[in-house]
């Protein structure tokens, strides 16, 4: 069992989830961040820590097998992040937006 993130963290990354993650699974893209779910202990502590509610258990209808798919493949491929740095400045614009994947997706990864 894993947690996995999806699209409302894209152009929001608010990274509260960093802070309380007891194992450092979460790595950082330039758009979002993503769960290791080999590394994730699914103990949940990141999920009420979301402010964009992006966080969901891996038996939840919204972690798709797309969404398991992408956490795992970026995970593997961003650095790890350890520490919680501030949003974006326009997050709380983006909290919610539709279609963030299509359109604000990046493949990049983000600094540590």
């Amino acid at each position: 069992m894993t947690h996995v993130v999806t699209d409302n963290c894209i152009k929001c990354k608010y990274m509260d989830c960093v802070e309380v993650c007891p194992v450092d699974c979460f790595y950082v893209g330039e758009s979002m961040l993503v769960i290791h779910p080999d590394e994730c202990i699914d103990c949940g502590v990141c999920v009420p820590e979301c402010p964009a509610e992006a966080i969901f258990p891996d038996t939840d209808d919204a972690a798709t097998p797309f969404w398991l798919e992408l956490n795992k493949t970026y995970a593997e491929r961003w650095p790890n992040i350890l520490q919680k740095r501030e949003p974006p400045a326009d997050a709380k614009e983006w909290d919610g937006a539709p279609d963030k994947f299509a359109r604000h997706f990046s493949d990049k990864p983000g600094s540590e």
